[in-house]
């Protein structure tokens, strides 16, 4: 309990209390605190108890530079306010990670499912402590974990980045402060370049022909005859199909502004057979409910060439996995991102494209990616070398004729 307070005598603003149980040199223990006035209102800050050592002078020393800070940054900020904002600006991991993915930015985020999962799944570990008390150490743990798990570089490279991000992001918005230390990454070795042999090729367009979804199959057609991504196929509407003059836009590409690409005659194909398939589905979905009490479910056409559930954007395809077990197709073949590079290849192996041609064709930004694919030109490659060979000795025999025509010409002189 405390006793009544009072004013300390000789130190302004100053006061105290007596403690009603504790003693200190034998008389009540004493509790220091002060009050200063701030637009007509009273702050009042606790100092702390004479036996911790506090004094009527350190508490009228710490009133002071209360009202110093005060007329420097226009504000009287007592040490709970100092801590509430100390808080604030230190908050945990996993408040900055919720402030994150429910951002504005956060919301935006096309792999934002995929971050969150990968969140849940290797760094709820971290989420009780706040960046101030992270340490290398914690990483080194979460790398340890993920390794004996027997995850790929990859995946530990992608978590740590994901962490690093949300940090930024937290110090950015003054969450929490900035590491204190460099996050190193794993090695990763990652460049995995997938196609497929002429009977693997076979067996899968096979499987697609037969296929009791042609719509699905389409969709897998079209990955292979242009290379698109698998999100750009989700995303493709019919807004971006311009068959006047044969072209495609890819609106939101990975690159980030919309692109073109021509549209070869078998893209062209399965499109239009797509396009008629879906103007023929509104009919079978009116006639499947006429004769029924059930109601048709909801439908919202959005536009989307291959749309998914009810209209809505696409965001999977179970049956992808279906098709690559009846095709019999390697097991570590990816199929969509397996025949955007099948495609790549194809195109190098041909010898008919430069790698520039196949960048354009690939949407890439950066020649440096398409270069993955220069070591697939070995017959082209073999063919340049021949021709570069035949140039240089059809050189040196057009030398060596004008050295032998100098030769005779100056013998003739003679």
């Amino acid at each position: 309990m405390a006793g009544k307070k009072y004013r300390i005598k000789k130190y302004q603003g100053v006061y105290g209390y007596d403690s009603t149980s504790n003693r200190f040199n034998g008389k009540p223990d004493v509790c220091y605190y002060f009050v200063v006035t701030v637009d007509g209102k009273n702050k009042t800050e606790k100092v702390g108890w004479a036996s911790e050592g506090y004094t009527p002078q350190l508490a009228s020393e710490l009133r002071a530079k209360r009202l110093r800070d005060a007329r420097h940054q226009g504000e009287v900020k007592t040490s709970r306010d100092i801590r509430a904002e100390q808080r604030k600006s230190n908050r945990s991991l996993k408040e900055v990670k919720e402030h994150y993915f429910n951002s504005t930015r956060g919301l935006a985020l096309k792999g934002r499912q995929t971050d969150i999962r990968r969140w849940e799944l290797y760094l709820t570990s971290l989420e009780g402590k706040s960046v101030k008390e992270l340490s290398q150490l914690d990483i080194e743990r979460i790398k340890r974990s993920m390794k004996e798990k027997g995850l790929a570089p990859a995946t530990t490279d992608h978590a740590l980045r994901l962490l690093r991000r949300v940090v930024n992001y937290g110090a950015d918005h003054n969450l929490c402060p900035a590491l204190a230390f460099k996050i190193k990454f794993p090695k990763v070795n990652n460049v995995k370049t997938e196609f497929l042999t002429p009977d693997e090729a076979t067996r899968l367009l096979d499987i697609l022909n037969s296929w009791p979804r042609q719509d699905i199959a389409r969709m897998v057609k079209l990955a292979m005859f242009s290379g698109l991504r698998r999100g750009e196929l989700f995303r493709l509407k019919l807004e971006h199909l311009d068959f006047h003059h044969s072209l495609i836009t890819i609106a939101g590409p990975k690159g980030g502004k919309d692109v073109t690409i021509p549209m070869s005659p078998p893209v062209r194909e399965l499109l239009e057979q797509q396009l008629t398939f879906l103007e023929d589905e509104q009919d079978r979905r009116k006639k499947r409910y006429r004769n029924t009490t059930r109601p048709a479910p909801a439908w919202e056409d959005h536009g989307y060439v291959f749309p998914g559930v009810r209209g809505n954007q696409r965001v999977e395809c179970g049956a992808i996995d279906r098709i690559k077990e009846a095709a019999d197709l390697p097991k570590q073949f990816r199929p969509f991102h397996g025949l955007r590079h099948h495609y790549a290849v194809l195109l190098a192996s041909s010898g008919e494209f430069n790698l520039d041609q196949i960048g354009q064709l690939l949407t890439h930004k950066s020649s440096d990616i398409t270069r993955r694919y220069a070591h697939f030109l070995p017959e082209a490659q073999q063919r340049a070398a021949d021709r570069a060979a035949e140039i240089i000795t059809a050189h040196t025999a057009t030398a060596g004729e004008k050295e032998e025509q100098k030769v005779v010409n100056l013998r003739d002189k003679k």
